[in-house]
């Protein structure tokens, strides 16, 4: 990187640190909009009423029966081309195989993915729809 441009950071020492990290312009306060961010994460509870432990960009969690759930974001992202990861287990010893998948079963022309929310199945051993008690969901783009 040129001096001009580390001096125009703010950086006029060559040392970094991380006030001058946290105060540059490529830390977006809602990080939204940086290159490989996670545009959202939730980790909650998908067992009863769905309740949300902690996350990022999420505003809730619609339960639509039996390990089928919605992420439902807070702001919308730019499109739909998004990379989801999920993970899920159950508090119960007989559920060693759980799994969590970002599809449903149904339509050939069902498309979990949208601006404004994600859809995903908790299943056990990759065929029985289950309630998870814990489930991470994390979005980049």
């Amino acid at each position: 990187m040129p001096l001009t441009k580390i001096q125009s950071l703010g950086i006029t020492d060559g040392t970094i640190v991380n006030a001058d990290i946290n105060a540059s312009d490529a830390i977006a306060g809602t990080k939204l909009t940086g290159v490989n961010d996670a545009k959202a994460w939730v980790n909650f509870n998908g067992t009863g009423t769905p309740a949300i432990r902690a996350s990022f960009n999420v505003t809730s969690i619609t339960d639509n029966g039996t390990g089928l759930y919605t992420v439902n974001f807070t702001n919308a992202l730019s499109d739909a081309n998004y990379s989801v990861s999920c993970s899920g287990s159950r508090d119960d010893t007989s559920d060693i195989g759980m799994a969590l998948v970002n599809t449903r079963s149904g339509t050939a022309s069902y498309n979990p993915y949208a601006t404004t929310s994600i859809a995903i199945s908790s299943l056990f051993a990759h065929t029985s729809a289950v309630d998870s008690d814990f489930i991470t969901v994390t979005i980049f783009r």
